[in-house]
This record gives C-alpha cells, structure tokens and sequence, in this order.
C-alpha cells in the first residue's frame, strides 16, 4: 500500500505544537520581565500572574490535543506520517520541559 501525501492530522498536529511553542515561550518572556520589575518579586495573587497562569495552562492542553492528533496521524495507513511524529515529538518534549519547570518553581518556592 502505497502513501499519498502528509497526513492532515499530523499537519494540525505540528501546526499547533509550534503555535503553543512560540506563546509558551512569549508568556515565560512575559514573566521574566513581571518577576524581574517588580520588587519581591511578582504577587502570586494578582491578575497579571493568574492570567499568565492560565494561559501557561491552555498552551498545555494546546499540546495535549497536538499530541492527540499526532498519535492519531500516526496511525493512518494511507498517509505519510512525517508531520504527524515530528508534531508529537515536539509536542511531547514542549509538555515534558513545561512541567519540569514549573515542578522546580514549585520546589524553589
């Protein structure tokens, strides 16, 4: 059985990981700067961190659904799944790199 063309869901798949990519790493520069303007650092209860919060959140879920449609991409049979691995690894390693870091923050208090 011969492939024709990249599989669909693996294009979303790589389409959204480099999307939640490029705004994980906005909303981690944001940050920074709050953290580092703001003396004593950021409050934990204020809008601007809540919200940063959040969005570190939907980028994650971003990943899980990229994730999601890569396994899924992966697994068709009459598509090339080049996309489909390439946006699950990225995926993968995106969500694995995120918790890490907010694990250490945790622990760093």
């Amino acid at each position: 059985m011969e492939r024709h063309g990249q599989s669909k869901l693996g294009i979303a798949s790589l389409l959204i990981s480099i999307f939640a990519a490029i705004g994980l790493f906005i909303v981690f520069i944001i940050a920074g700067v709050m953290e580092s303007n703001t003396y004593g650092g950021i409050d934990e209860e204020s809008a601007g961190a809540i919200i940063l919060g959040l969005f570190i959140f939907g980028f994650g879920f971003l990943d899980l659904l990229a994730i999601g449609l890569g396994i899924a991409g992966i697994f068709q049979k009459t598509r090339a799944r080049t996309t489909a691995i390439i946006g699950t690894i990225l995926s993968s390693a995106k969500l694995i790199i995120t918790v890490s870091l907010i694990g250490i923050g945790l622990v760093m208090g």
